[in-house]
């Protein structure tokens, strides 16, 4: 009886290992069948306020897709890494991803100064690359699997500031000088590359055209010496926190040329609206989606209602216009070649994305040349009757009015840009 009893004993332990190394299995083999993909993101530093936006809208994507059963029938998992807005961090954060992590699929960081130092990595190793607002990235490497989601059309370094000139050489009494400024970054660089090409075709006669150091924290005397040479706009290429110090600068100083902004990197950010509040009344710049009736689809209205409802708790930009929608639209788009090529396969990904439009909810997107839109997006928007620090009047478009291109107008610029300030 003894030895009956201990042989059942036996077989119930053995029968609950079993149990037990089937569950394992299962859960290894479930995780196995995840599809991961892997990316750089600014949780940290400058860039930090739109990378968390941007996060926020790729993980309501991830959720979103796998309630509907993932990609290819497995579910989706995000492998991600804070690179700190520090573009020296970005090449071993994307080869541990490819290496170690052995995720599926890549897709890039968020803007053209950690994008750029990805691209040896990537290139190496034959991933499709899908970015997020990288400017000109692949004017420098021709890469075929390269593909951007920024709305700068095929002609890439002007766009930024193509509609801040053609305002300005619309104007009576037409200005005739400019003003060029950048940062000495790859990202400012191009777009005050394109900026010169923008004021020559427009007839400005440039009159400064200098770079400072990324680094720089007083800008007094950057703006005391354009001051100084008197022009009639004046153009800036920076990224947030030097966007912001330039127009607290500009505010301290009383400098008033006739029009001023162009591609300030920041501005659309809901918390560094509402830092600045009526200090960037009359400043025209860039933006890439506005909550206009023109652009405020069903599809859009859709995600900003489940963003908004968590953009508290996540600690993130409370309206996501800028780079909460964008950041979903990305990977939403490496989502749908991903189905439609019925593959992970890298070079079958990308031939689907040369070859296709591609809905998500920031609209069509087609690819051209070098991997960039066939079509310009982008906007030049104007700042004005901001009365306050508050949230609300930053909702709708009570105080922007979008003044290029003609066919998404929304009102007509406020000239000069004294007439516009408090």
């Amino acid at each position: 009886m003894l030895g009956f009893l201990q042989g059942r004993r036996i077989g119930r332990i053995v029968g609950c290992a079993i149990a037990a190394g089937f569950i394992l299995f299962a859960a290894s083999a479930a995780k196995a069948q995840e599809i991961k993909i892997g990316f750089g993101m600014a949780l940290t530093g400058g860039l930090a306020p739109n990378g968390k936006s941007a996060l926020l809208g790729m993980k309501i994507w991830e959720e979103t897709i796998n309630k509907k059963g993932g990609l290819l029938g497995r579910p989706v998992k995000l492998v991600y890494y804070d690179d700190q807005t520090n573009p020296s961090t970005v090449p071993g954060i994307y080869t541990k991803l490819i290496d170690v992590d052995k995720v599926d699929l890549v897709i890039g960081p968020y803007a053209t100064n950690m994008i750029a130092p990805a691209m040896p990595v990537i290139i190496q190793k034959g991933k499709v690359f899908v970015i997020l607002f990288g400017l000109a990235v692949n004017s420098e490497f021709n890469y075929p699997k390269y593909f951007a989601m920024i709305p700068t059309g095929q002609n890439t370094k002007p766009s930024f500031t193509e509609g801040f000139f053609d305002v300005a050489a619309k104007q009576n009494p037409r200005p005739t000088t400019a003003a060029i400024v950048a940062a000495d970054a790859e990202f400012a660089r191009n777009a005050c590359e394109g900026a010169r090409e923008n004021a020559k075709k427009n007839g400005f006669n440039i009159v400064y055209d200098k770079t400072y150091p990324p680094s720089t924290t007083d800008f007094t005397p950057i703006i005391r010496a354009i001051q100084a040479t008197n022009p009639d706009v004046v153009n800036i290429c920076s990224y947030p926190p030097d966007s912001v110090g330039m127009v607290r600068t500009i505010n301290e100083v009383g400098f008033k040329p006739k029009m001023i902004g162009g591609a300030m990197v920041g501005l659309q950010a809901t918390a560094i609206k509402t830092q600045l509040g009526p200090l960037l009344n009359g400043f025209v710049n860039y933006e890439t989606w506005v909550p206009s009736k023109q652009m405020l689809t069903p599809d859009v209205q859709a995600f900003l209602k489940e963003y908004q409802s968590r953009a508290a708790a996540e600690g993130v930009d409370p309206l996501g216009y800028y780079l909460g929608t964008w950041g979903y639209a990305y990977i939403e788009l490496l989502g749908k070649a991903v189905e439609a090529a019925k593959s992970l396969d890298d070079n079958k990904i990308a031939d689907y994305l040369r070859s296709n439009t591609i809905k998500t909810i920031m609209g069509d997107i087609k690819f051209g040349k070098n991997g960039e839109w066939t079509e310009s997006g982008m906007l030049q928007v104007q700042y004005h009757d901001i009365k306050s620090n508050a949230l609300d009047q930053f909702r709708g478009m009570d105080t922007q009015t979008v003044v290029h291109p003609p066919k998404q107008e929304t009102g007509k610029i406020i000239y000069p840009f004294e007439k516009a300030r408090p």
